[in-house]
């Protein structure tokens, strides 16, 4: 979780919402990324979609299913769907979303809904870090805004 809280911190300064992610297979770290819908222009470009390309490419595989896939925030509708479908064993994750979250808020995805692959699920890790991480980032952009 520490790798993905420090690519959370290096989207900041590229005015990208805070969110970072890795992914591990075999205990190492083969993809890591940040959220980039502003860079590019498009709101599919979280960085858990984005994270989960990368290990599909470097594997050579449709699946990631002996991977496991390490966020700062809790995933929205589209990344926990995307988690799905790539079969992800298991998803860590830092600090809940209570706006945009589904895995633990708005529809539990995974408890309540049947998937095509359900991970293991393991919330609140470094919550604290994670959590102070976004609300700055948007204090600040209010802050900049007034």
């Amino acid at each position: 979780m520490q790798q993905a809280i420090e690519i959370a911190l290096s989207a900041i300064d590229k005015n990208e919402v805070p969110v970072g992610c890795v992914i591990v297979h075999n205990d190492e770290i083969i993809a890591c990324e940040h959220n980039m819908v502003e860079k590019n222009n498009n709101s599919t470009q979280h960085a858990e979609i984005i994270a989960i390309n990368k290990a599909m490419k470097k594997l050579n595989s449709k699946y990631l299913d002996a991977c496991d896939i390490y966020i700062t925030m809790e995933p929205c509708i589209m990344c926990a769907g995307a988690i799905s479908h790539s079969k992800i064993r298991k998803v860590i994750f830092g600090c809940y979303d209570m706006n945009n979250g589904c895995i633990e808020h708005n529809g539990k995805i995974f408890s309540k809904i049947k998937t095509n692959h359900t991970p293991e699920v393991i919330g609140g890790i470094e919550i604290e870090k994670c959590q102070k991480i976004i609300k700055d980032f948007f204090a600040n952009k209010r802050k900049d805004n007034d």
